[in-house]
């Protein structure tokens, strides 16, 4: 592997890495006469050179080894600093063409053609932007869409053979990814320097399917394709920005339905989508939960259901979002090809309290298709769960109850009784040098044993150790599942057995426990719907004279 010779990194990198504390680092530099001298910053900000201190650490025996992937993120932080966009691009540029003139320096670009060696350059880049998405979604630093929500899109997308439009793209996760492989044409817009050229890049080296055509600018008051009409649109839009332009754009044709309001900046991203939506098209959008009942925005709301535009209103777990963990939903609407009857309802699904690690497709009981006139009263609240409620009655709440008391009465017998340990793991290997050597494959990002000399619970259970979780810790936080960089104990098959069996018992306690949670938060929102729609009611309460 080539040296880090330009890379330096403060204090709290280096505690990151070695997982202590940056009064620790504080303490080696006072204690130790042989720890590195700083290479750089300032006598307040010092920064190190990092083979100096990794060969300090290795030496004393104070750190861990750092998976290569983490390594890279660690030097393009200390190359480009906040401009993580910048140094995106130039890996890219990069992976294109390493004989050009190099953006990155020797050191980082040689760690990247090292990578690049061991994975495609489009599975580098997709881990890259995995990383970035969630550094920018723990630190609220950039507008992102996660892997959870993307999913989410993408199952209620659906597939197209036309093209897909995002107009506020961002790294291209949603541009990318939804449509399946059979899309004509991508097109993206988005506001932030240096992420056009990203995607374009990115879909490049991750040779996704169709044409690709991205622009910058701020889609609302600089519209960068006026005259398109695509077959699917998404959309993740920025929110909570009260001057979307709306005194500039009062004569623009994009309001088909209505002026947005000056609050409405939401549903002004909302009709911008149905505007580029072609015949028989769909969009899907991400909106915060508000849109659906905010008093400034029922007569749109009104006119989407009238016109048959609105097909289905999805309500999402909190937590979806990158920045907040407020929930949001998904707004599916349909441009139809001919008028529609009155007969047509509003599909509303409720998913705020399902487990979207697994399928998708929602219970019949998370499902209800409103009559559109039921929707058109004064309010127009189109919150899906206040209507999901109102059709499930006792019978959902009484199932939601027996369900967790069942649950509860697993779970008392579920967790195992360990005793104290005598087992000395300190030795170990490196899982790279079990795949090297065949003993393991990695299948979707989760190691497997090929062998009957390892156990594969025991594998993944000591993947989740705390160490080896900060081994695969970026600078900034993140994490990244990679296992390459993990270490296991050395120990014999039917040792490894024993481990993987109570790692078996906790993972399946830890899966009966979250159920559980999940199905008490269900049972008690379904009680609160049910006692203010008139649908369930309080128990009666014995007076103590009857007693």
């Amino acid at each position: 592997m080539t040296e880090d010779k330009a890379v330096l990194v403060p204090p709290a990198e280096i505690a990151r890495m070695a997982g202590v504390t940056r009064a620790a680092v504080s303490n080696w530099r006072r204690r130790y006469p042989d720890f590195p001298e700083a290479a750089g910053g300032t006598a307040a900000a010092p920064l190190f050179a990092l083979p100096d201190v990794r060969r300090w650490m290795d030496r004393s025996g104070k750190g861990q080894p750092v998976a290569d992937e983490v390594r890279l993120w660690h030097a393009l932080r200390a190359e480009r600093g906040e401009d993580m966009i910048g140094a995106l691009v130039a890996v890219t540029a990069e992976l294109r063409d390493a004989r050009a003139e190099r953006p990155l320096s020797g050191p980082t670009a040689d760690l990247v053609a090292d990578l690049a060696r061991d994975r495609t350059p489009g599975e580098l880049v997709r881990d890259l932007a995995a990383r970035f998405a969630a550094s920018a979604s723990h630190n609220a630093s950039e507008h992102v869409s996660t892997p959870a929500l993307v999913r989410v899109v993408r199952h209620f997308a659906g597939r197209t053979k036309g093209t897909v439009y995002d107009p506020a793209c961002g790294i291209g996760d949603l541009l990318l990814s939804v449509g399946g492989a059979k899309v004509a044409g991508r097109v993206g817009q988005d506001a932030a320097p240096g992420l056009p050229e990203f995607v374009r890049s990115r879909a490049e080296l991750e040779e996704r399917p169709g044409t690709i055509d991205v622009v910058q600018g701020d889609a609302l008051r600089d519209d960068g394709f006026p005259r398109l009409k695509a077959d699917l649109v998404v959309c993740d839009p920025p929110t909570g920005r009260p001057d979307w332009g709306r005194e500039e754009l009062l004569l623009d044709p994009r309001w088909e339905i209505m002026i947005p309001p000056k609050a409405e900046g939401d549903l002004a991203w909302l009709q911008h989508c149905y505007f580029h939506t072609a015949p028989g098209g769909r969009a899907v959008v991400v909106l915060p939960a508000s849109a659906a009942y905010r008093r400034s925005g029922r007569r749109i709301r009104a006119e989407l259901v009238r016109g048959g535009i609105l097909h289905t209103l999805v309500a999402l777990p909190g937590g979806l979002a990158a920045g907040h963990a407020a929930p949001v939903h998904l707004w599916v609407l349909r441009r139809p090809v001919r008028a529609l009857g009155p007969d047509t309802r509003v599909r509303m699904i409720d998913l705020t309290d399902a487990d979207l690690d697994g399928p998708i497709d929602p219970a019949p009981e998370r499902v209800t298709d409103v009559p559109v006139i039921s929707l058109l009263d004064e309010e127009a609240d189109l919150t899906p769960g206040r209507h999901v409620a109102a059709q499930l009655g006792t019978a959902a709440y009484e199932n939601a109850r027996e369900r967790f008391e069942t649950l509860l009465n697993e779970l008392r017998g579920l967790l195992p009784g360990l005793p104290e340990g005598s087992e000395d793991v300190a030795a170990t290997v490196n899982v790279s040098e079990l795949i090297r050597g065949g003993l393991v494959r990695v299948e979707d990002g989760r190691p497997v044993s090929t062998t009957d000399q390892l156990d594969t619970d025991f594998l993944l259970g000591f993947l989740r150790s705390a160490v080896n979780t900060r081994r695969n810790t970026s600078g900034s936080g993140t994490h990244r599942a990679d296992p390459r960089g993990a270490r296991v104990p050395q120990m014999d098959p039917d040792r490894q057995r024993t481990y993987g069996a109570a790692f078996r018992e906790l993972e399946t306690f830890l899966h009966r426990l979250e159920e559980a949670a999940k199905i008490g938060r269900r049972a008690v929102q379904l009680a609160q719907d049910g006692l203010t729609s008139g649908t369930l009611e309080p128990p009666e309460t014995k007076d103590e004279d009857d007693e």
